[in-house]
């Protein structure tokens, strides 16, 4: 009996340590697929919103891989052709303005000097404090191996854009072996849920789509009559990438403010402060206005619900998590409603309750 004992112990005590190990290897795992997973969700998200019109274009009696060939045809040439009408004019601006930046080079010069001649103590402590141009530039071996880890960060990029177009393909193409194994997930008797959560999700994803569609249009008209004002050349291509630049939060604003603002510095410096200043405040008025009460009246979800889903997401998954906070919010609110709500009896008298409470004596 004594020697059964410490066997025992020995056991439990090894199947802990077993287990530990193995939760943590599992967690690290996790953790490490985390941005893999969040990609593929957006995968099937855009997967969602493009079968739609696919589906419409199927049941009209086209066959599928010719409805999906027409619409993700249809994307790529309106993307290629976005590119081909902004790459050149990029391009050809940043070739007047490199020729301009001596001139304005030498008037900033001009004007810091005029300063530090009216402070010569600054001056001073300005010569003394200051490094030589040869510290500063990086040395040649440094340089090399900087741009060696660019170019596998820029080929790893590329790789993860292929295999993502790709799963959106395959998913438009095929999506009934994806969809048969998320139902299969759930138990028979679940499935009727899952399924009508999975219908509204779709259907909010819809929404979220028409809502970028509505604030891109929006932001692209008043892009270009700023910049027709301004006298900025090419209004009319910044108003595209504008109109497009909508569908990807946060870097979507550089996308949109740099390439006009450079083109307006070769013009002056004055015009390109001035369109800083207006694609700021434009940043702010979509973005925290117009944007979440888009949202809310097509996906049919409060701002502040999509406010504070994309805060949490955009720090906790940095720019992917901002470009699923909408999305996520659809799917949240979809199975949420369909999983728990439904559980209870409507309450007839919410409306009165509420008003209790915002109306208070």
């Amino acid at each position: 009996m004594n020697n059964q004992q410490p066997k025992d112990l020995y056991k439990i005590i090894t199947s802990v340590i077993l287990y530990t190990f193995g939760l943590v290897i599992l967690l690290w795992f996790l953790y490490q697929i985390m941005s893999v997973f969040i990609l593929f969700i957006f995968a099937i998200v855009l997967g969602l919103i493009i079968n739609q019109p696919v589906s419409r274009l199927e049941k009209k009696g086209m066959k599928r891989w010719l409805a999906a060939l027409i619409i993700l045809g249809s994307i790529f040439i309106a993307s290629a052709l976005l590119g081909f009408l902004i790459v050149p004019h990029i391009s050809e601006q940043i070739d007047t303005l490199v020729g301009n930046l001596p001139g304005y080079y030498e008037s900033v010069s001009n004007h810091i000097s005029h300063i530090l001649m009216k402070y010569p103590e600054l001056s001073k402590e300005l010569q003394q404090d200051g490094m030589s141009i040869s510290a500063a530039v990086p040395s040649l071996d440094k340089t090399v191996l900087g741009l060696g880890s660019i170019s596998f960060t820029v080929i790893g990029g590329i790789f993860l854009f292929i295999v993502f177009i790709s799963m959106i393909i395959f998913f438009v193409g095929n999506p009934r072996p994806v969809i048969q194994m998320y139902l299969s997930v759930f138990d028979p008797e679940k499935r009727p849920k899952a399924e009508r959560a999975l219908q509204h999700t779709s259907v909010m994803l819809g929404g979220w789509m028409k809502s970028n569609l509505i604030g891109g249009i929006i932001q692209a008209v008043l892009v270009y009559i700023f910049l027709t004002v301004m006298h900025v050349p090419g209004a009319l291509v910044w108003a595209a990438l504008a109109f497009f630049s909508e569908l990807i939060p946060k870097i979507g604003f550089y996308l949109m403010a740099i390439p006009p603002t450079l083109v307006a510095l070769s013009v002056s410096p004055v015009t390109a402060f001035w369109c800083l200043v207006f694609f700021l405040l434009l940043n702010e008025l979509i973005s925290d206005f117009v944007m979440p009460k888009l949202r809310s009246s097509t996906m049919n979800i409060h701002p502040v619900s999509l406010l504070f889903l994309l805060l949490a997401m955009t720090t906790a998954f940095g720019l992917m998590g901002a470009l699923l906070a909408a999305p996520m919010a659809a799917i949240i609110k979809a199975y949420y409603e369909e999983f728990y709500l439904q559980k209870f009896a409507e309450d007839p008298q919410m409306e009165q309750r509420i008003d209790n409470i915002l109306y208070q004596e």
